[in-house]
């Protein structure tokens, strides 16, 4: 039976009587909503569909999707009556609960809410919403971070007298921290919804007044969620139980790791304590060892860049080397080009700070400072175990360096990191390391730059015009890039720039997930001729020139062009 909206939607020839006829027999027949079948069916978009439902209802409408819904108004209706009624409540402003409700008509459901509003002395004021929108705030409201936290926390209230901080001080009272249920669960549902977040990096900071804790997602600090100032010394003391770290020790910094499966991954954490003044700070490192690396194309390799990159590492021997900063993915890159090289008939034995990837095949080994076995005396080792491509995590010190290119030199496949600005910057770096020009002028294949920038939300990407001074210079580096290295569907005459609006997707920030932005040097035999002979700058920008070298700011203008990313993230990566 077609219901009174669907038919409205059908007299205002939003959706045809075929495809209505569909959509009717599915909500009779199947547990879908009315509202998800005409997103999925008649690609009627969501703010279209609100749209459409607030006209036929005389309601006013919400987005629940782009709500940061009010504790206390979630608090004020039962969880299991979300799902019944199909409606719930977002924001209490004075004596009035604001209410998005999927289904008006449902009278039983207005007149439940409404007895639970007198109950409190409020009144309501409905709005209509989408399906989508509620399950949305449904799955924050009942699954939450914060939710879970705090049914923790009550539990904890009921059985703490004194709610001021005091750090443990006896064993038994250590024994006691780490038993309490609790504070067990506040640790688990952390680093539980870190994951499952996609965040990097978990904060756990001491405040005057509370503990703050905060996740990095796609580069950016996000505070999740307080707790109570009291608690904080309990958090840390468990943190540290289950890192194997020393919980009476509060006056140095600890470092240590724990190992855990959320969702069927292998999540490790890589702990690491801080005292400030009266407390500690906890920042653990998420580390999924079990997930592959990306291809070079995923993580933003295209046009020369993938060319050069792929042809090099096809290379018999020599040194593949990515530069960069402290989290610019450098790590991520290496194993995307090792992915190509693991096969069966060769030996990869890695050195890594710590493991990041699993890469099955391969030898993996983590140096430990701690008991002498460091970057430089692993790789003396691992030049013994037979290898055929050999990966260092970090080129840091002369003795390093010194050994990385004898590797390269005597028939390995070296891949390796080192910190500098841009990818010529590596030349000299490796020349003050006392690296002698003519062996590095020999063993050096590729050298690339890079830096990670936050990609557009799909969900809500939209056109967006620059300012006038930001167009013009994004035109004017457009201008210096040669006509055969634009990439595939970048112009110069129709010039259209993008961002993302905010939607409950990215959590209203217009951006999800990361790329990069990079630059690729190939060691050709005339650039071999200028590293041998010093490395003379002004003949190397003209072999620049004449190979088609692309800087990292073309390559990320034309990914802006592309609507990859915006001029804003371009500007900030780039900027010295």
């Amino acid at each position: 039976m077609i219901t009174p909206f669907l038919q409205f939607l059908i007299e205002k020839k939003v959706v045809p009587k075929d495809i209505a006829d569909q959509i009717s027999a599915k909500t009779d027949s199947g547990p879908k909503s009315l509202d998800f079948l005409l997103v999925e069916m008649a690609k009627i978009g969501e703010e279209e569909l609100l749209k459409y439902k607030a006209d036929f209802y005389h309601l006013p409408s919400v987005a629940l999707q782009k709500k940061a819904a009010e504790k206390s108004a979630l608090e004020f209706f039962p969880k299991e009556a979300v799902n019944n009624y199909q409606m719930i409540p977002f924001e209490v402003k004075g004596e009035i609960v604001h209410v998005g409700m999927v289904n008006p008509e449902n009278l039983k459901a207005r007149e439940a809410i409404d007895f639970l509003a007198r109950q409190k002395g409020w009144e309501t004021r409905f709005y209509v919403a989408t399906s989508a929108g509620l399950k949305h705030m449904a799955d924050r409201f009942s699954g939450t971070l914060t939710s879970e936290i705090g049914e923790a926390l009550e539990y904890s209230d009921e059985n703490k007298e004194k709610k001021e901080e005091k750090a443990p001080q006896s064993e038994k009272e250590l024994e006691e921290v780490v038993k309490s249920a609790p504070v067990s669960k506040m640790v688990n549902v952390i680093l539980r919804h870190a994951v499952e977040g996609g965040a990097s990096d978990i904060h756990i900071e001491p405040g005057d007044l509370d503990s703050r804790v905060r996740y990095r997602i796609d580069g950016e600090l996000h505070e999740t969620l307080t707790l109570p100032k009291y608690i904080h010394a309990s958090v840390v003391s468990r943190i540290k139980v289950i890192a194997n770290l020393k919980i009476d020790e509060t006056r140095k910094p600890q470092d240590g790791r724990i190992h855990m499966e959320i969702e069927g991954k292998k999540i490790d954490f890589r702990v690491s304590t801080l005292p400030l003044t009266g407390s500690e700070k906890v920042v653990m490192r998420i580390l999924d060892v079990t997930r592959g690396a990306p291809t070079l194309e995923a993580l933003g390799f295209m046009g020369r860049n993938i060319n050069v990159a792929k042809r090099q590492i096809e290379q018999p021997n020599g040194l593949f080397l990515v530069t960069g900063p402290t989290g610019s993915g450098k790590s991520t890159t290496l194993f995307s080009a090792l992915s190509l090289l693991n096969k069966e008939n060769v030996n990869i034995v890695t050195l890594e700070d710590p493991v990041e990837y699993y890469l099955p095949g391969a030898n993996q080994s983590q140096v430990r400072p701690e008991v002498d076995y460091t970057f430089a005396s692993g790789l003396r080792s691992i030049l013994r175990q037979d290898p055929d491509i050999i990966m260092v995590g970090e080129i840091r010190d002369n003795e390093t360096a010194q050994l990385a290119i004898q590797a390269a030199l005597t028939g390995h496949i070296v891949l390796s990191t080192l910190h500098t600005n841009d990818a010529a910057g590596a030349i000299p770096r490796l020349l003050d390391m006392k690296v002698e020009p003519f062996l590095l002028s020999n063993t050096i294949n590729i050298i690339e730059a890079q830096r990670l920038v936050r990609k557009i939300c799909p969900k809500c990407k939209e056109p967006h015009e620059l300012p006038r001074d930001l167009f013009e210079q994004a035109s004017s580096i457009l201008a210096t890039i040669p006509d055969d290295q634009l990439y595939e569907g970048v112009s110069r005459d129709k010039m259209q720039f993008f961002r993302g609006k905010g939607c409950g997707e990215c959590g209203n920030t217009g951006y999800k997930g990361r790329l990069s932005i990079l630059e690729v040097l190939e060691n050709t035999k005339t650039m071999k001729t200028i590293i041998a002979n010093g490395f003379e700058h002004v003949k190397a920008e003209e072999e620049f020139k004449k190979q088609g070298f692309i800087s990292m700011i073309q390559d990320g203008i034309m990914k802006t062009l592309l609507g990859l990313t915006t001029v804003d993230e371009i500007v900030m990566a780039t900027k010295e």
